[in-house]
């Protein structure tokens, strides 16, 4: 067997591998005696039927198909233990099979083409001295307000509006079915999916739906009924819905004001464990305060590694593309599953494709960003140690206590972030990161940071309709999902 290599586009290596008669030869005997001594053919008992009735009943073309399946199957294993090719995916054939079995001739030489994604070969220079800016993100002590008036919101009382029309923070129970209206003269308006709901609750809060709806309820009185003219974001998720009008036909149930309680030591003590209002103040002025700190180290890293990758030259291949989509989606199939969301239909298979497109650029920079990082770390030859290994992931294994955890898959996790931060901070040591204020490099929000407070003060914070947020960027679950922009 002659094997010759070339290198393709895309990180894949081409191959041309001749076989010699001998091997197509044997490989077609052993077809024909598998056959002889499986074959069921009346007239004959098993393992004994003659070959040419053999040949006659399965069809020459059928037993050189099996042969050359067989055949190139174990050329191609070994091939990759010969060449030592790193194959990161299936090997696939360049020649036509159809091809190759019509030329097939055993006991005679034959060819084939072949090729298969490997490893990529990442190059990145002038990496050492980077020179970017980040935004730094500072505390500001109107957060501790903010706070203290949303529990304030939360845990107030509901009391029933007479005499007067719906204000801002109100609170309204509505029916509402929405339609979008027919672009052209003739069309039907078509029902906004999911966009339908009885007996709905909201907050009458500004920016929190779709522009056009919260502003349509307010001014309007008990059992009134109300045609609403809304907007859907130009980059609202769903594609179908992303900047188009609607129009929502509101009836108003029942109108409700919040009686806030006040901000004292009994509030303080209702919502946490500490016995005053001042105590509850000063740990979440240091808690936003650390959350700030952490945002800014996390903006200084972005904008590290997006210069990093700037300096990058790969071709990614088809496959670990494929592979990290799948792995993205697969992620997010388990979190939303958590949230009751029903994930078999989510990803049914008339929306998985446009999902994995969907998902593909995102995938791209993830891959490109960890190849970047990768091979810094290789160059300057920056490892992990077994402690800092060992240490993490007990860290981890107690955060998951409970829970069915695969060891070796949490080691492989845990040694790739480990790593990740290290080159990172490696890079910022060796190169200047600027700080400057926030909204200077239009880089758009902030990771968002859990308002939750700490286990050992057990403050009630619930995220304000977590289920949407986790799921409206893909699905039209719920009606709120639709209509509340705030949440997606």
């Amino acid at each position: 067997m002659k094997v010759t290599q070339e290198r393709l586009p895309a990180s894949q290596i081409g191959l041309e591998i001749k076989i010699t008669p001998e091997m197509s030869k044997n490989a077609y005997e052993q077809v024909i005696q598998k056959y002889t001594r499986s074959a069921n053919i009346p007239g004959f008992r098993k393992g004994k039927v003659p070959r040419n009735i053999l040949i006659q009943r399965l069809g020459k073309n059928y037993l050189k198909a099996m042969a050359l399946d067989d055949l190139i199957n174990n050329c191609l294993e070994k091939v990759k233990e010969q060449e030592q090719i790193n194959a990161i995916g299936q090997f696939e054939l360049k020649t036509q099979f159809e091809e190759l079995v019509k030329d097939f001739e055993p006991g005679k030489e034959m060819a084939f083409s072949a090729k298969v994604d490997v490893e990529p070969e990442a190059k990145v220079e002038n990496y050492k001295g980077l020179v970017v800016k980040a935004e730094e993100a500072k505390y500001d002590p109107a957060q501790v307000d903010e706070f203290l008036d949303e529990r304030r919101s939360q845990m107030a009382t509901l009391i029933p509006v007479e005499g007067r029309a719906a204000e801002l923070g109100d609170v309204a129970i509505v029916d509402f079915v929405g339609v979008i209206p027919p672009e052209t003269e003739g069309e039907e308006a078509k029902e906004v999916p999911g966009g339908k709901a009885q007996d709905f609750q909201m907050d009458l809060k500004e920016g929190q739906f779709i522009p056009g709806f919260i502003e349509g309820i307010v001014g309007m009185k008990l059992e009134e009924t109300k045609e609403i003219s809304a907007q859907f974001p130009s980059e609202y998720s769903e594609t179908e819905l992303a900047g188009k009008p609607a129009i929502f036909t509101v009836t108003v149930k029942e109108l409700k004001e919040k009686e806030l309680p006040e901000l004292d030591d009994d509030l303080a003590q209702e919502i946490s464990e500490f016995e005053t209002i001042a105590e509850l103040r000063e740990f979440l002025e240091k808690k936003f305060t650390k959350e700030k700190e952490e945002q800014t180290k996390q903006n200084k890293e972005k904008s590290i590694v997006e210069e990093l990758v700037t300096h990058l030259e790969v071709e990614i291949p088809e496959t670990l593309i494929k592979n990290e989509v799948q792995q993205m989606l697969a992620q997010s199939a388990m979190e939303l599953s958590q949230y009751g969301i029903d994930v078999k239909e989510l990803f049914s298979s008339d929306k998985l494709p446009e999902m994995q497109e969907r998902s593909r650029p995102e995938a791209i920079g993830r891959l490109r960003r960890d190849l970047a990082i990768a091979t810094v770390a290789k160059k300057e030859s920056i490892k992990v140690d077994e402690e800092e290994i060992a240490a993490e992931s007990a860290k981890v294994m107690e955060q998951l206590k409970g829970k069915d955890v695969d060891p070796d898959r949490l080691r492989q996790v845990v040694t790739e972030d480990l790593l990740k931060e290290k080159t990172i901070k490696w890079l910022e040591e060796n190169g200047t990161v600027e700080l400057v204020p926030k909204g200077t490099l239009n880089t758009g929000s902030e990771i968002s940071q859990t308002t939750e407070l700490e286990v050992e003060v057990e403050v009630e914070v619930e995220a304000e309709s977590e289920i949407a947020k986790a799921s409206e960027t893909i699905v039209e679950v719920e009606a709120e999902q639709v209509i509340n922009v705030e949440n997606s």
